[in-house]
């Protein structure tokens, strides 16, 4: 069966959840400074303006029984007086006194009377540029009028502002890659579980540690254990039956094929010759195909490494004799490095997947054609015969299960199927060719054996 692989969708299909979260917890953050900002810069200019106004209030009636002693103890014919400031100074507050005629009679240093508006009775008065406050006393006969300039308070409000701003502007792409590796470390645990869960091929059922899940994603973790672990259940129980019932087919094959040798040499009609020869040529294919279902059971399940390396070279050499002497009639060429192969596969495991291998050569290839097996030192099996170029899209469905091809040889068509489900175990790929490399016709298998090391 075909791997089932899934496209990578693109985020600009599905976004991450870690560009999310830092976009809209960005987003967030900027929006709550912003509006933060904005309110305390309206309560600092509230505060600003009862303080300032409170204050204005404060230096009128402070100013005010200053000014009655200063305009009671004058000469009587002047008028008016303008204070002398002592030392350069900025007069952010300027005032003048004047009687119930609007006669000005006392005034400060930097004041001008032409700003000041006509007299409109104790408390405050608005112009465009300035703040203005009266008070009054003697009975009205005495009256001050205290003025601030507008852009003062301004300009203070507008310093508030820039010191609330400013960090903003500073801080925020701090704050915003902060965020990220926040988010990206807190989101760490479930990319490792991803990574786990994509690297695994469609054989490895085992269950995907769940350290470190956040609990919101746990639900989801276990059902897909649990669903991990049903499938596996359901593979073993299949895998099981199969083995378990060519293993049980084994002994009743083997009595049938000696029960219709015994009957084929008790008769001499030569029709029951001939149909008790075929009935035990078929019983001999059921075996094969018994024994090759046992194999792929065993390269779906079985161990496929060991702990201590072993030299394939030895092992190759038996089991190339052996086959040898199974099939005389074949032609096989060996061909080996002069320095030791060494690999962590399961010689069990390697002894299948060579047999059939070579099975598959002798049994579809060319009948006076030689067979070639060359391992190289770096641990690249190949096995190459003689034969009709296979066309490209019959090559692509030979690692499928009971595909023959266009061969008319009595294989099971699951020899490349059992080698691709070793290669596929031991992390490696089944290479086929046709034709062989270096030629015009053939057919060409190579593996490359898992866990290799090379020792001279």
């Amino acid at each position: 069966m075909e791997p089932i692989t899934h496209p990578r969708l693109s985020e600009t299909q599905h976004p991450s959840l870690q560009k999310r979260l830092g976009l809209w917890l960005g987003i967030l953050l900027t929006v709550t400074w912003v509006v933060a900002a904005v309110i305390t810069a309206v309560v600092a200019r509230h505060e600003i303006d009862r303080v300032f106004d409170s204050s204005l209030q404060e230096t009128a009636q402070r100013l005010l029984p200053l000014a009655v002693a200063e305009v009671l103890g004058r000469d009587q014919g002047q008028l008016s007086l303008r204070l002398s400031d002592i030392r350069d100074h900025d007069e952010l507050i300027t005032y003048i006194v004047r009687d119930e005629k609007g006669n000005v009679l006392l005034q400060s240093h930097d004041a001008d009377p032409k700003i000041f508006p006509a007299w409109s009775g104790v408390g405050f008065e608005r112009t465009i540029t300035h703040l203005f406050y009266n008070e009054e006393a003697l009975q009205g006969t005495v009256r001050i009028t205290v003025a601030e300039f507008l852009k003062h308070r301004d300009s203070i409000a507008y310093e508030i502002q820039m010191a609330l701003g400013l960090p903003i502007l500073l801080m925020l792409p701090i704050a915003m890659v902060g965020i990220v590796l926040i988010v990206r470390n807190s989101l760490s645990p479930l990319r490792q579980f991803r990574d786990r869960l994509v690297n695994r091929d469609e054989r490895d059922l085992e269950l995907i540690p769940m350290d470190n899940l956040p609990a919101e994603v746990m639900p989801l973790a276990t059902s897909l254990n649990d669903l991990l672990q049903r499938l596996a259940k359901a593979f073993e129980s299949e895998r099981s039956f199969t083995a378990n019932a060519a293993h049980e087919l084994r002994t009743p094959l083997a009595g049938a094929i000696a029960q219709a040798q015994r009957l084929r040499a008790e008769v001499a009609d030569p029709a029951v010759i001939a149909r008790t020869t075929e009935l035990e040529r078929t019983l001999k294919r059921m075996t094969r195909l018994s024994e090759s279902l046992m194999q792929l059971s065993r390269a779906q399940a079985g161990q496929v490494r060991v702990a201590q390396r072993v030299d394939v070279c030895p092992l190759l050499q038996i089991l190339t004799d052996d086959l040898q002497r199974l099939h005389p009639g074949a032609s096989i060429h060996l061909q080996m490095p002069s320095v030791p192969v060494h690999s962590d596969i399961n010689p069990d495991i390697f002894a299948i997947m060579y047999r059939n291998l070579l099975e598959n050569a002798i049994r579809h290839g060319s009948t006076s054609g030689d067979i070639d097996v060359i391992l190289s030192d770096d641990g690249l099996l190949t096995v190459a015969n003689e034969s009709e170029v296979v066309a490209p899209d019959a090559l692509s469905r030979l690692t499928q299960r009971f595909e023959r091809g266009q061969s008319a040889s009595e294989g099971s068509g699951l020899g490349l199927a059992i080698v691709n489900a070793i290669a596929q175990r031991i992390g490696s790929e089944l290479i086929l060719r046709s034709p062989r490399s270096g030629s015009t016709s053939g057919f060409e298998a190579s593996i490359r054996i898992s866990g290799v090391a090379r020792l001279s």
